[in-house]
């Protein structure tokens, strides 16, 4: 006995799809990427953190212990 078919009720819609995105979704993005940029070209505005000791000591001391 033939196990009974069944088909799609409505077929894919083969059209363009209506996307809208929000203007900041567009707008942080370009931001993020020329705030990079700008420090790419100029390096000097770009500093490094000053770690506390502690921190540095505590950090060592887990990386040892991980090491054995």
């Amino acid at each position: 006995m033939p196990a009974p078919t069944h088909s799609r009720p409505h077929p894919a819609t083969t059209g363009g799809v209506d996307i809208r995105l929000p203007w900041w979704a567009l707008a942080l993005p370009a931001l993020a990427f020329l705030v990079l940029f700008a420090l790419i070209l100029n390096p000097s505005d770009a500093h490094a953190a000053s770690g506390d000791p502690a921190i540095t000591r505590l950090l060592e001391r887990a990386q040892q212990l991980l090491a054995r």
